[in-house]
């Protein structure tokens, strides 16, 4: 994403993420507030804003919210999500052209949509990677799409470009036929 998180973001994420690695079976039960929290609303802009994209069905552009004041409008944004009065608004539809001469729907929510949907996820995500198995590398952030190789058996297998080669006995450690990336075993 190439921003830096606030520490106070950073701080509240690794928390969450301890709690959901140290005890599994935990449920999360209150975690809206953390999303209307400043800081995670205001690193939810940065990020929107870092993607660029197009205006949703509202029209209004991140050069508009911020000629008319970026901190009342968070201000704003903060307080609807306070109070439970934040609604999104419908997404507009878009088209664009498939190679094969077809079009593929796009839909494209406002400013204020993306922010609050970006601030789940900044909550939400370290929770839910504490539960990712290591093969599900490439939904981690800074993950990559996978790399397919035949281990030693034949099998192909989904690879994480800086996996650990397979062990077996017998077997010597070193790249596998095919993509020239250690096959990592399935658990």
């Amino acid at each position: 994403m190439g921003l830096a998180t606030p520490q106070s973001v950073r701080t509240l994420q690794r928390k969450l993420y301890v709690k959901a690695k140290e005890e599994p079976r935990y449920r999360f039960y209150s975690l809206y507030d953390k999303v209307w929290r400043g800081d995670v609303l205001l690193q939810a802009y940065r990020l929107a804003r870092s993607r660029k994209g197009a205006p949703g069905v509202d029209g209004v552009t991140f050069e508009q919210v911020e000629s008319d004041g970026l901190t009342e409008w968070m201000r704003g944004l903060q307080e609807s999500l306070r109070t439970g009065t934040y609604r999104p608004q419908p997404v507009r539809r878009v088209y664009i052209p498939k190679p094969n001469g077809g079009q593929r729907p796009l839909g494209i929510p406002t400013i204020r949509d993306r922010v609050v949907q970006t601030a789940a996820v900044l909550v939400l995500a370290p929770i839910f990677e504490a539960e990712f198995a290591e093969e599900m590398y490439a939904r981690a952030p800074g993950g990559s799409g996978p790399t397919m190789c035949l281990d030693p058996m034949g099998w192909s297998r989904l690879v994480h470009a800086n996996a650990p080669p397979l062990c077996m006995p017998g077997r010597e450690r070193r790249p596998r036929a095919g993509c020239g990336k250690p096959a990592r075993p399935v658990r």
